[in-house]
């Protein structure tokens, strides 16, 4: 404690001898970080306001010219982690005005779901660095401090930010705990803790045509100092994908306004200058600040990203799913035609086991019959044998009637299974012809409806066009595809859009690529599909849309 009570003097001592110089606050100064380099301000903010992976450098000349030492400078690498976490690491050194610190920067942040479009993120800085005086000329020794001070610091800035939908509310101590290695104890007191609240908004504008992710985003904030005054302040950001450019007002250092572009997608360059206009630092020298970002890594939008994933799938499946198509048909196809002959070979055997079975009963009918007349021949014998009067002729005569009669009735009897039995064969025959026609009917249907199915639609010139068998719960059927994100914040700004248009757009997700697919329309044709396309959905839609399509398994 003795050591931070000497640097306490040694600042005081400072101040007096400097007295006609402004009192600097021992904020980082960064309140104009709004495109680059923004963790510092909340660390939350390297998940989406970094620009991940990149790294970037920020430097601030308070109230100096140009080429004075830096009286604040950052140099970081922020990289995204996955689609809820980043993290970097950065060199800084910043000049208090009494003291001079320099050391390393660790950041890590995290986002929450906590519904649709509703996210926490939490994320702490820590910062670990020397510290010395910025200054060593003014240097008195005294009984409390008889050498200069160079003592190491562990300082932990952790930050929150609640989104809603475009609106956001953060809240952020930049020296919370603090340590002092070379003392022993805390390096400031737990009065001396800084807070800032921040609110912003980011409404969506049209600045560019080849743009449609321009933001306008009004930021105010309020940030307490102790020993100084608490300082409010508003900043405004416009940024698009070719330049970026903001104004701002801080109550203690003034009005600001800065300008940076993009160059080759990978490197940005910006500068700004702040003029005092309190009371406190009116008729300063303007402050500089220097922002340069280059981005590390494969360089591509979602949208880029998502084309040439398309255009890989579509060309290492194309053959395969042709080849898979052509021989599941050529299969199906042989499948068919052997079932349709077993089938009608079946029903052949099944025609001549009935005839078998018919001529079986004929032959039986028939020794049946041979056995009865040979049986009424033995009756008429014995009969005749028996008659010893006059009627024995008459008697045998009837005898020859009636047997000459049981023939007749046999015969016809016979005659009558016969025709029986051939009707039954020929109604057996045209029921199994019957049922062969049917199942061959039957399986033509289902060739066509395979055919039809597995359709292969050849992409005309220029035309994008994609094909799955399967995607999620989707039908089979072509969906016009209007457009496709990665960033939930722009998929619903482009599904409010569509509703106000009065398109009734829908869309889906795919896990595959883990983007939103939004689709104005479903047709059971290309041909429909591509008229549709073709007028704009008669009109309603002047933007470039493509063809999906699911054929089902």
């Amino acid at each position: 404690m003795k050591k931070f009570c000497g640097a306490l003097l040694i600042g005081f001592v400072v101040l007096g001898i400097k007295a006609q110089e402004v009192v600097l606050p021992v904020d980082f100064r960064q309140q104009n970080l709004t495109e680059y380099n923004s963790s510092l301000i909340n660390p939350s903010y390297s998940l989406n306001r970094n620009n991940p992976s990149s790294v970037a450098l920020w430097a601030r000349w308070q109230w100096q010219i140009y080429d004075a030492d830096p009286t604040s400078l950052f140099f970081n690498y922020t990289t995204r982690l996955n689609e809820v976490s980043s993290a970097g690491v950065g060199f800084f050194q910043h000049n208090t005005g009494v003291f001079l610190n320099t050391g390393a920067a660790v950041n890590y942040a995290y986002n929450i779901e906590l519904s649709e479009n509703v996210f926490f993120g939490v994320g702490l800085n820590l910062f670990a660095y020397q510290q010395k005086l910025a200054d060593e000329r003014f240097f008195i020794p005294n009984p409390i401090q008889t050498s200069i001070p160079n003592d190491f610091i562990i300082q932990m800035a952790p930050g929150i930010n609640l989104s809603v939908d475009r609106f956001n509310l953060g809240l952020v101590s930049e020296n919370l705990f603090d340590y002092n290695f070379s003392t022993n104890e805390r390096n400031t007191s737990p009065d001396d803790r800084m807070f800032l609240a921040l609110a912003s908004y980011d409404f969506p504008v049209s600045v560019l045509s080849t743009d449609e992710s321009s933001i306008l985003r009004p930021s105010i904030y309020y940030k307490t100092i102790p020993g100084l005054d608490n300082q409010v302040g508003l900043t405004t950001l416009l940024t698009t994908n070719k330049y970026w450019a903001q104004a701002g007002y801080n109550s203690f250092y003034g009005i600001s306004g800065g300008i940076g572009g993009r160059f080759f997608k990978r490197l940005s360059i910006g500068a700004l200058v702040e003029v005092g206009t309190s009371s406190n630092v009116k008729g300063m020298d303007p402050s500089f600040e220097l922002v340069t970002s280059y981005k590390i890594g494969k360089l591509e939008t979602p949208e880029e990203k998502l084309e040439e994933q398309l255009i890989a799938a579509e060309e290492n499946k194309k053959e395969e799913e042709l080849l898979e198509k052509e021989s599941l048909a050529e299969e199906l196809s042989k499948a068919e035609k052997l079932a349709l002959e077993r089938e009608i070979k079946k029903q052949e055997r099944l025609a001549q086991l009935d005839a078998k079975r018919v001529k079986d009963s004929l032959d039986i009918a028939a020794k049946q019959a041979d056995v009865a007349i040979k049986e009424s021949k033995r009756d008429i014998k014995r009969k005749r044998d028996s008659i010893e009067n006059a009627n024995a002729e008459k008697a045998l005569a009837a005898t020859k009637a009636l047997e000459q009669q049981r023939k007749q009735d046999s015969i016809a009897l016979v005659i009558s299974k016969e025709a029986e039995a051939v009707a039954l064969l020929q109604q057996q025959r045209k029921d199994s012809i019957a049922e062969s026609e049917a199942a061959l009917a039957e399986a033509e249907r289902k060739q066509a409806e395979l055919a039809l199915k597995n359709e292969v639609v050849k992409p005309k010139a220029g035309e994008r066009y994609e094909e799955v068998a399967k995607e999620g719960a989707l039908s089979p059927g072509y969906y016009l595809i209007a457009n496709v994100f990665g960033t939930k914040k722009y998929f619903d700004a482009f599904m409010i859009d569509m509703k106000k248009k009065g398109i009734d757009a829908k869309s889906f997700y795919r896990e595959l690529n883990k983007y939103n697919y939004v689709y104005l329309a479903k047709f059971t044709s290309i041909k429909e599909a591509r008229e549709a396309r073709d007028s704009g959905l008669n009109g309603k839609y002047n933007e470039k849309i493509w063809i999906f399509r699911v054929t089902g398994e």
